[in-house]
């Protein structure tokens, strides 16, 4: 009788330390979110690039034109193939990083699936880029824009690049259609994790373009709060 109390003693304290631990991490993560990773600027000068960042509630997707005089996106992937639509051409590329299983067969948030999402954030899995394909940038997204210069914006466009797989010619690789007319989805590299997620790889994307973000930078939300550059 002792030995069962003293081991459901053990197991409520087991239970309370875990507790405690659980609410630690959630209220670190949440001060996270209102830290900046830079709290002072110095203005920088020939800012004349533009990159945006847009906002599904869930994911954070860099955007940024088709071609412009420092880099054409014409050179690495069949622009007029990312989509099922007929347009020859889109004036802007948005770019999204994340886990196969669940960005391609989750839409929206109404689409969340538990067993998706536990495998995503907790088992080892293939991730995909999600590119999608606009003639003006979209209106019914939340979307930010900033300003940056020209080393700052090629750092951001290797950091994408360097995220595609590609085949033995050097050339991307399109694995299936897109939620909408005007995406696609490409085999990736690097493994999606509770640690690194859709928002984490967003968020690396701006700091080569030395774009400021959260400390902690796993919500999309987390990043259109300090989406700001030295140009500003």
């Amino acid at each position: 009788m002792k030995f069962t109390q003293n081991l459901l003693a053990r197991c409520f304290l087991c239970r309370r330390h875990f507790c405690r631990l659980c609410l630690s991490s959630l209220a670190l993560l949440a001060i996270g979110v209102f830290i900046p990773r830079k709290w002072g600027y110095q203005p920088k000068e020939n800012c004349n690039l533009v990159i945006c960042i847009s906002n599904t509630g869930i994911h954070s997707n860099i955007i940024v034109p088709t071609k412009n005089y420092v880099f054409d996106w014409h050179k690495y992937i069949s622009v007029e193939r990312i989509g099922i639509e007929n347009f020859n051409d889109y004036n802007y590329l948005s770019f999204g990083w994340g886990d196969r299983d669940f960005y391609m067969s989750t839409p929206s948030v109404a689409d969340l699936r538990l067993s998706t999402t536990f495998r995503a954030l907790f088992l080892p899995t293939p991730s995909v880029i999600y590119v999608q394909g606009y003639q003006l940038i979209p209106d019914y997204l939340e979307v930010k824009c900033i300003k940056v210069n020209k080393n700052h914006y090629l750092e951001l466009i290797k950091f994408i690049q360097a995220t595609f797989k590609v085949n033995n010619q050097g050339r991307v690789i399109r694995i299936g259609n897109g939620h909408t007319a005007n995406a696609g989805f490409y085999d990736a590299l690097g493994s999606y994790s509770i640690l690194r997620n859709c928002n984490t790889w967003a968020a690396e994307a701006l700091r080569k373009a030395d774009v400021n973000t959260p400390l902690w930078d796993g919500l999309s939300t987390a990043i259109m709060l300090h989406l700001r550059s030295d140009c500003d």
